[in-house]
C-alpha cells in the first residue's frame, strides 16, 4: 500500500468531500477519485459509499481511516523518534567499569556529558575488567573502561589513564619515611587486597616477578574499606596512586615504586566493526577530549 495514497484516502474521508480534500492536497478531484478507487482495487472493499449524494464511508472505510490515521500518527513518531536520536536528543549507552573506576574518575565525566546531553541515558554496570571486556565483545555493553593493553583486533580503543601504582601503609610504618620503595622490599608485608580478579591478579603476578608471593591477610572488594584497614595498621596495600585523595592522609601514606615503576593504562573500548549509534560516538568523542580526564 502507498502511504501517499492512504494520506489522500484519509483527507477525502475527514472532509467528506472530494472538492475539500482536493483543495487542501493541492490535486484535482479526478486524481483524488483515481487514488480512492485504486485503494479500494487493492483492498478488494468499498470504502465510500457512492449511493448518496454526500460522501459518506463504509463500515470498512470507517475501519480504514481509524487505522490509516494510527500507521501516519506511528509514521510520524518513527520519524521524530530517529530525528531525536541523530540529532542527539535521547539514546542510551551501555558502559562497563571497574569498581575502581566508578570510585575515582567517572562520576565527573558522567555529569559532564549528562548536562550536555541530558535525555542520552547512561547506563552503567560495575564488573572485572575480564568481564567487561567480555561483554563488550559479545555486544552486551556498548562501551567498557579496562586495563590496557587490549587485543587491538577486536576492539577500538581510547587511552583515559596513564598513572602508576604505589604502595600504600600507614603513617608510623616504616617506610613511610621513603619516597620510592623497590617492590621486593615488601617480601615479608600481610597484604590488604582488593578482591576483583584481574587487578589482584596483576598485584600477585607482579609481586612474583619480584622473587616472592605476597602474604594476603585480606581481601576486600570496598577500596574505602581498604583504606580504614590500612588506617588501623591492619596491614599495606597496593593501589593506584590517585586513589590517595580518597583515604585520609593523615594516617595513609601513598609511596611510588621504583626498579621498575607499576604502570597502570586504562582505556575506554568498543567492539571493531560494530557500528556505534550516534550517541555512542558523541560519548566517546567525549571522553577522548576530556583524556586524560585526570589532570
Amino acid at each position: 500500500m502507498d502511504i501517499r495514497h492512504l494520506t489522500y484516502f484519509i483527507e477525502v474521508a475527514k472532509n467528506r468531500s472530494f472538492t475539500k480534500a482536493s483543495q487542501s492536497l493541492h490535486l484535482s478531484q479526478s486524481t483524488l477519485s483515481k487514488v480512492v478507487k485504486n485503494l479500494e482495487e487493492e483492498l478488494n472493499v468499498e470504502l465510500i459509499d457512492r449511493s448518496t449524494k454526500q460522501i459518506e464511508l463504509t463500515e470498512a472505510g470507517d475501519i480504514v481511516l481509524a487505522e490509516g490515521e494510527a500507521i501516519l500518527e506511528s509514521l510520524n513518531d518513527l520519524s521524530t523518534n530517529l530525528y531525536d536520536l541523530m540529532n542527539l536528543k535521547k539514546g542510551k549507552i551501555k558502559i562497563g567499569l571497574p569498581p575502581i573506576i566508578g570510585f575515582l574518575f567517572f562520576p565527573k565525566v558522567l555529569k559532564g556529558f549528562n548536562n550536555l546531553y541530558p535525555d542520552i541515558k547512561l547506563k552503567i554496570s560495575e564488573d572485572d575488567s575480564n568481564k567487561v571486556k567480555q561483554d563488550v565483545k559479545d555486544g552486551v555493553l556498548d562501551l567498557g573502561v579496562v586495563i590496557l593493553p587490549v587485543d587491538e583486533k577486536e576492539f577500538e580503543f581510547v587511552p583515559l589513564v596513564d598513572e602508576e601504582l604505589a604502595v600504600f601503609v600507614h603513617h608510623s610504618h616504616p617506610l613511610a619515611k621513603r619516597e620510592r620503595v623497590e617492590l621486593k622490599e615488601l617480601e615479608n608485608e600481610s597484604f590488604v587486597l582488593f578482591k576483583q580478579e584481574l587487578f589482584h591478579s596483576l598485584i600477585v603476578q607482579e609481586c612474583q616477578r619480584a622473587g616472592f608471593s605476597p602474604k594476603i591477610a585480606y581481601e576486600l572488594s570496598e577500596w574505602g574499606f581498604i583504606g580504614e584497614m590500612i588506617g588501623e595498621n591492619l596491614g599495606i596495600s597496593i593501589c593506584p596512586k590517585p586513589i590517595e585523595t580518597k583515604f585520609d592522609q593523615d594516617l595513609i601514606k601513598a609511596i611510588p615504586f621504583e626498579n621498575p615503576s607499576f604502570p597502570w593504562k586504562l582505556g575506554l573500548i568498543s567492539k571493531k566493526k560494530k557500528h556505534p549509534s550516534p550517541a555512542v560516538r558523541e560519548f566517546i568523542k567525549y571522553v577522548s577530549a576530556q583524556s586524560p580526564f585526570l589532570s
